[in-house]
């Protein structure tokens, strides 16, 4: 999926077929905050006014390269839990023990796409250190860069939070949903108040 031309990634996002979907579009927008950041690093990186930042926007950008990469495997890996989701419900359920082990199938890969989206949440929460720095200390003349890195960051996570949110309604693991929803819940918390620290560096 990450090897599409972006013509071909949305004109499959936009067809009939439910995948690549929201959380695959998560990723997406995380793998995009990590670049705006790296970006705006490497902006940085070389000029004498940044002297002083020099060593920390090198580490930005790797920290920000192996975040992007991440997530471009991730809108691969979203799409797969949801098709293993289709593929429980699909199973027979003609007699008790097809039943059974449908069911069981549904709870597992439900559990599976939940677990995903929050990985692809918390990564791309870690971007929001490095959107700061950049807007804070790096090339002033790429500041918007790094506010548009932080915000793409809240809508990786918030947006990976929604597909949490939603297949946590079909498991019947009370422990897990509680422990994933807490997560969330947290998550989305800290990402909201991390954003709007991030926007009150804006010059404009």
């Amino acid at each position: 999926m990450k090897n599409k031309s972006i013509h071909e990634f949305a004109e499959v996002v936009a067809s009939n077929s439910p995948v690549p979907g929201g959380g695959s579009i998560a990723a997406l927008c995380g793998a995009l905050s990590a670049a705006l950041a790296e970006m705006v690093a490497n902006l940085t990186t070389g000029k004498k006014k940044y002297i002083e930042v020099e060593s920390e926007m090198n580490e930005i950008k790797n920290k920000a390269m192996a975040l992007r990469s991440k997530l471009l495997d991730d809108i691969e890996r979203d799409s797969y839990a949801y098709n293993k989701v289709m593929e429980a419900y699909k199973m027979p359920k003609e007699d008790d023990e097809q039943k059974i082990l449908r069911n069981k199938a549904i709870e597992e890969s439900a559990k599976i796409a939940a677990e995903v989206p929050l990985d692809v949440a918390q990564t791309s929460f870690k971007i929001l250190p490095l959107a700061e720095a950049v807007v804070a200390r790096g090339n002033s003349n790429a500041v918007t860069d790094g506010l548009v890195a932080a915000m793409l960051a809240r809508t990786a996570v918030l947006s990976a939070l929604l597909n949490v949110r939603i297949n946590l309604e079909t498991i019947s693991d009370k422990d897990f949903v509680f422990e994933y929803k807490n997560r969330a819940d947290v998550l989305q918390e800290e990402t909201l108040f991390y954003e709007k620290k991030i926007l009150e560096l804006s010059p404009f």
